[in-house]
């Protein structure tokens, strides 16, 4: 059982890693950084989260989970592991941002959709959505990230909401910041589903068919495209209808995020 489990992980991982190591060749990463950069999280991971009940964590005991030595284990927990990259940061804020302007009446038209709104002003303007949506982003910093992305633009001098949605165009780094988000949250939703029990389990579902015609694509990806918005814009008014106050000082907010993609390759050779 245990070699058929092992066979299993180790399939596992290496197609994970395919699509990955691509992605860091494509960006010349080479192997000693990734290297590196596995040891550091194994380090991490293993001192954290996988002390002894009741007991604190030791240099001796994460050497023997990882099988890396006690000088190696030393050196990885005084480096520290690096912050959360700020891209990821300005993403979200970004994503908080429409979804203010989509779910809050203040930023709507009397048709029940999002207003154009002045730049500036202290009532009903675009730097107020962006004031009590994005922290301290300035109000030009973001209406440019948004430009960019073409989900706004600029309409007499107001502006407008264009798409109900945040994807980076021209910043390479940011996009690569959400490889490290979006695909840590599907992993850490399939490993808590790997081990909970079956009453906990997280949603994880996706549809699947390995014979599609070739010529039905194109219309499959563009209705792939408008349900999943669809679905997810619905989404966003009851999660937002949800969210705390901020400064509340009775309840710590919980992190919850539901994501959908679409996926084809082609049929492998004979």
């Amino acid at each position: 059982m245990k070699n058929k489990l092992d066979k299993a992980l180790s399939a596992a991982v290496l197609s994970l890693m395919r699509p990955l190591v691509r992605i860091l060749l494509r960006n010349g990463m080479a192997y000693g950084t990734l290297a590196e950069l596995v040891r550091k999280v194994y380090v991490d991971v293993a001192y954290r989260e996988f002390a002894p009940e009741g007991k604190k964590q030791t240099v001796s005991r994460v050497s023997a989970l990882t099988g890396l030595t006690r000088k190696e284990v030393s050196r990885l927990l005084d480096d520290g592991m690096s912050a959360a990259a700020p891209g990821q940061e300005r993403y979200s804020r970004a994503i908080r941002v429409i979804s203010g302007w989509v779910n809050d009446r203040r930023f709507l038209g009397s048709n029940g959709k999002p207003a154009d709104l002045p730049v500036e002003g202290v009532r009903n303007s675009f730097a107020l959505l962006v004031k009590d949506y994005s922290g301290d982003i300035p109000t030009q910093a973001m209406l440019s990230m948004l430009e960019e992305a073409g989900s706004v633009r600029l309409v007499k001098g107001k502006v407008r909401l264009v798409r109900h949605a945040y994807v980076p165009s021209g910043d390479a780094a940011e996009k690569i910041e959400i490889l490290g988000s979006d695909v840590f949250e599907l992993v850490s939703t399939i490993d808590h589903n790997l081990s909970t029990e079956t009453d906990d389990l997280r949603f994880q579902r996706k549809v699947s068919y390995d014979n599609i015609d070739p010529e039905a694509l194109d219309r499959l990806k563009k209705i792939s495209s408008r349900s999943a918005q669809a679905l997810l814009e619905k989404l966003d008014k009851y999660y937002s209808a949800s969210e705390l106050e901020e400064g509340n000082g009775r309840k710590r907010g919980r992190n919850i995020s539901l994501g959908i993609y679409y996926y084809e390759q082609d049929p492998p050779e004979e």
